[in-house]
């Protein structure tokens, strides 16, 4: 039998780990077909306001956690569903992929074990999983930026010139400042992405984008001791808690064990694939790995990925890794805290009866001409990732008027995404990072009105993926390369992966109407997110500082509870 027909009758199991859910795809090696996929949702979703999986204490403003056994639930439920909806023999299965949310990341001990799930540390919040969007680490953040600044550290550069509340060391810091103790019980610091491939074949990998991305791994090294012990004397040893070996992107992590092969219904020994990031891995899936073709992962919040062929340093960008994306190039990284998220707020929380959906607000929205609403927003709901990185930003709504109505806002709220997603293309391409095409992957492609306002405001022709689950078939094509059915990614990908080019066009019209706006979106942005006016900053402190009053201790060390003694 050839190679070719060889991959005819293989399979690889992708399973994208989203904000809400997890999701496992049954995909062909031969040619991407997709065969058959399920969907879990988290039990415990996001505990963003109390400690909903223990005893429903409350949390502090701006967290954001969830439970690690969810995770696995993912691989019990999903992964056996989507095998037997494909009517694929699990047999004729040879690798899994997985790819997460970053910086979603969690403490356990040194064999793996969450501290969540050691029983006397159940009811510290800080012991259970740091969601992506968890943004309470923010004077964290500040002060890392500030002291990589004053201290002239190379590797801040890299990083757009600063460090976001969400990823590794200010959520790390956070965690020391807090409750010491955990800190000194996690033995291990670890992404949620390496974590559940660890709990897959039994070896703990680091990748290299998470390494890259949310550790600070620039040029072969972690930030230096003598940084790290003047944040804090007890952060020196921090990087002890998040070394590991690194594993290059469609790296072979290990053979599934006899456990998780129970789990998911897979044989044991089939090759695990070195854990992802959801936006990075879904480049393969969008054939995206070219240099200028940016892909924008469009969910609850968007992320922004791009190679490059050349080193640069772009200001506010999320950051840029040697390898990042794929072997070869330079992966560049940018992001919006809030996309999704924002419109569903509005849907659910502000619009009024008659209006309280998508589909209604749309299609009213999509009569107005561009402009007629006269309004402008700013996208901060959750925060500023990029250009700003500055998570205590909040939302800015200009214009209304007794003659609002509620389409105004919602298309002003749409637009305000793609204004914010212009200003990160224009900060690549004025770093000498072109931008020439974009390609959208994510539940927001089915809004045609979201599409074109994108396609019209970034004044760029835009493509959508050919797959509805775009990031599981990214990691199911890096799984047949962990597994050997291809030499690489980007062969694989050519195989496997799939795209719509050109599917909207920007108009001349509605593009200068555009400008305009936007030029106005750009004075809003800089007058509330660059120093002009910091209202939005104290309103945060004054709402934080009101919280903290009413329940002054929720994240504190506590004992633990009489029916957990």
């Amino acid at each position: 039998m050839d190679e070719a027909a060889g991959r005819c009758d293989r399979y690889v199991v992708g399973v994208d780990f989203g904000t809400l859910s997890g999701r496992a795809l049954v995909v062909r090696v031969a040619d991407g077909a997709e065969l058959g996929t399920a969907v879990h949702e988290y039990r415990h979703a996001v505990m963003d306001t109390a400690l909903t999986a223990v005893d429903a204490r409350p949390l502090p403003a701006d967290w954001a956690l969830q439970d690690p056994d969810d995770y696995r639930e993912v691989l019990r439920q999903a992964v056996p569903a989507a095998l037997a909806a494909s009517g694929v023999d699990p047999a004729r299965v040879i690798g899994i992929g997985i790819d997460f949310t970053a910086c979603t990341v969690l403490p356990t001990l040194a064999d793996g074990t969450p501290l969540c799930e050691v029983p006397e540390l159940r009811t510290r919040p800080h012991a259970w999983v740091k969601l992506w969007k968890h943004h309470a680490a923010q004077g964290q953040a500040d002060r890392i930026n500030a002291l990589a600044h004053e201290r002239g550290e190379p590797w801040i550069g890299r990083y757009g010139g600063k460090i976001s509340a969400e990823w590794q060391y200010a959520k790390a810091l956070h965690l020391l400042e807090e409750d010491p103790e955990l800190y000194a019980r996690a033995e291990r610091w670890i992404e949620a992405a390496d974590w559940i491939v660890w709990q897959l074949c039994g070896v703990e990998t680091r990748n290299v984008c998470t390494a890259g991305y949310k550790g600070i791994h620039q040029d072969g090294r972690y930030p230096s001791r003598d940084y790290l012990a003047a944040l804090h004397p007890d952060f020196a040893d921090f990087v002890a808690k998040l070394d590991g070996p690194l594993a290059p992107l469609g790296a072979r992590a290990g053979g599934l064990t006899a456990r998780a092969a129970a789990w998911t219904g897979l044989p044991e020994g089939v090759a695990v694939a070195v854990g992802n990031v959801d936006a990075h891995v879904t480049a393969a899936a969008a054939q995206a790995l070219d240099p200028g073709r940016l892909v924008a992962i469009m969910g609850t919040s968007t992320c922004h990925v791009v190679n490059g062929d050349r080193l640069a340093e772009v200001a506010g960008m999320c950051g840029v890794v040697d390898g990042g994306i794929s072997a070869g190039s330079w992966g560049y990284e940018a992001g919006q805290s809030g996309v999704g998220d924002i419109f569903t707020w509005y849907v659910a929380h502000a619009a009024p009866a008659g209006w309280a959906s998508h589909e209604a607000l749309s299609a009213a929205a999509a009569a107005q001409p561009v402009g007629g609403h006269g309004l402008i927003a700013l996208d901060w709901w959750n925060g500023n990732r990029s250009l700003l990185v500055n998570h205590d930003l909040s939302g800015v709504l200009v214009g209304l008027t007794l003659a609002t109505r509620p389409p105004d806002v919602y298309r002003a709220l749409l637009e305000s995404t793609a204004y914010g997603t212009r200003m990160i293309i224009e900060a690549f391409a004025d770093a000498g990072v072109p931008v020439d095409e974009v390609i959208v992957a994510g539940g927001l492609t089915a809004n045609t009105l979201l599409m074109q306002i994108y396609a019209d405001v970034t004044r760029r022709p835009l493509g959508i993926i050919g797959s509805a689950q775009g990031p599981a078939l990214g990691s199911a094509i890096h799984a047949a390369v962990a597994a050997g059915a291809y030499p690489d990614v980007p062969a694989a990908s050519a195989a496997m992966g799939r795209v719509d080019r050109d599917v909207y066009r920007p108009d001349p019209q509605r593009a200068r109407a555009y400008d305009d706006l936007y030029a106005e979106y750009r004075r809003l942005h800089d007058h509330f997110g660059r120093g002009g006016d910091e209202t939005l900053l104290r309103l945060r402190a004054i709402r934080n500082a009101a919280r903290q009053a009413a329940d002054p201790t929720p994240a504190a060390p506590a004992a633990p509870l009489e029916v957990m003694a």
